[in-house]
């Protein structure tokens, strides 16, 4: 079975179709309920190369806008805190927390100027427990329709997603499209030789670890390996890993042992470079050196996995070659990814 072309992973004009045709249209995580705390807060992110603010309003309504100054385009937020107003660092036009213009200086000068002309561009905004979504099309079916019956295979795994509590994000680059990026998460195929501490302590072999396509996410379920070598003590509720991929690139990561679940965007930023970030949850209690077992074993598969995407990119930008292959069984997740990132760019 062959990829689609290579050319997908270098070329400027599909990485811009790939941004108005699936980011644009998609519901992506931006932040956790912890960063928007009470009425007056915000937070920023990006929905795909689209900035967002997140603000929760003086009634603790959520809301979603383009990060992006109705005026000349510049950014009404940084980061992240608590304001009554979000205000421009260009020429000062203020917005409130719901959007609305509230100033412009010098805007009594023009004749009919209509602040309500003006507001910030709405988002869409949703939540699943603690994790926040936008969307930036408003005409988007519902995040439920995304999701599906993924709340309840997580709960089922053993974890309450309502109960756990933030502990820290990690965040980092690639020189990689994020496509790449994306294909790397969807199989275990790799395992045996690139990641060698978690095939010591998960069983990767074709039979034992299992691919589950879907119409929105698809899933990866990888059990204890039967005397194996644990990197940290996998004792508890959780009783196999499950990774979970929602499309367009939203990586959900659950491991054995005690209620635990990262979560993060696959984030484009250029033909060649993707930006990552992923947020971790514990229950509440959880020991803290099972928890820097647990993350030292997690950014040791991370940094193999930065290795590989970027060999790939290189290789794929050699020109050497048009298009690779793939095993249709062993790379089941990732036929799928690029039948659909083939008819969203052909749609």
């Amino acid at each position: 079975m062959e990829t689609y072309p290579w050319a997908w992973y270098t070329d400027p004009a599909v990485f811009l179709r790939e941004d108005e045709r699936i980011f644009r249209r998609s519901w992506q995580y931006v932040a956790h309920a912890g960063e928007l705390p009470g009425p007056g807060t915000y937070v920023t992110g990006q929905a795909g190369l689209a900035p967002v603010v997140l603000t929760r309003g003086h009634e603790g309504e959520l809301n979603a806008f383009l990060n992006v100054c109705r005026h000349r385009g510049f950014p009404v937020a940084q980061g992240s805190g608590r304001r009554e107003t979000l205000q421009c660092g260009y020429h000062g036009w203020t917005y409130g927390l719901d959007g609305s213009l509230r100033a412009a200086p010098r805007s009594d000068r023009e004749p009919g100027f209509d602040r309500d002309d003006l507001c910030l561009r709405r988002v869409q905004v949703d939540r699943w427990g603690p994790f926040l979504f936008a969307n930036p099309s408003l005409d988007a079916p519902a995040l439920s329709d995304t999701l599906r019956d993924l709340p309840e295979r997580v709960a089922a795994a053993g974890v309450d997603v309502d109960s756990l509590e933030f502990r820290l994000r990690s965040e980092w680059e690639s020189e990689a499209n994020w496509k790449i990026a994306c294909e790397n998460f969807l199989e275990c195929y790799h395992c045996q030789i690139a990641h060698p501490g978690f095939s010591a302590m998960m069983d990767v072999s074709p039979d034992a670890y299992l691919l589950e396509p879907g119409p929105t996410y698809s899933t990866q379920l990888a059990p204890l390996r039967a005397g194996g070598v644990n990197a940290y003590d996998p004792a508890g509720e959780v009783e196999r890993g499950q990774f979970h991929f929602v499309w367009p690139g939203l990586a959900i990561n659950i491991v054995p042992g005690r209620p635990n679940l990262s979560i993060g965007p696959v984030l484009p930023v250029s033909p060649s470079r993707t930006r990552r970030f992923l947020d971790y949850f514990f229950a509440p209690g959880a020991d803290e050196d099972w928890i820097d077992d647990l993350l030292a074993f997690d950014n040791q598969v991370g940094a193999e996995d930065s290795v590989l995407v970027e060999g790939v990119q290189r290789g794929v930008s050699s020109g050497g070659l048009e298009r690779g292959a793939l095993l249709p069984r062993s790379e089941v997740l990732i036929a799928d990814f690029q039948q659909r990132v083939a008819a969203a760019l052909s749609a």
